[in-house]
């Protein structure tokens, strides 16, 4: 489970671009992609070693005018984590 406080960064095994040919961005590492569907691609964009998880929530909140987001991704950066997607970068 990532942690508040934690300020999770890409891993260095994986790079997210935009994909025209698919409409949508992607994770591109050395055995192939993983397409990514907005919501993953939005949480996935903020981080950037610099923010926290408490702070990545709050910029989704208000930049979709929905909340709570906070279970959904929390879930999704553990999962992202789990995949190593991301590491969790020390506050």
């Amino acid at each position: 489970m990532i942690t508040p406080d934690a300020r999770p960064r890409m891993s260095t095994l994986y790079r997210m671009q935009f994909e025209p040919t698919h409409d949508s961005w992607i994770l591109l590492y050395p055995e192939g992609m993983v397409r990514l569907n907005a919501p993953a691609a939005e949480i996935l964009q903020r981080c950037d070693g610099r923010r926290t998880v408490d702070e990545i929530v709050a910029e989704l909140e208000v930049a979709f005018a929905h909340a709570p987001l906070h279970d959904d991704v929390v879930g999704f950066l553990s999962q992202a984590v789990q995949c190593g997607w991301l590491q969790q970068g020390n506050a």
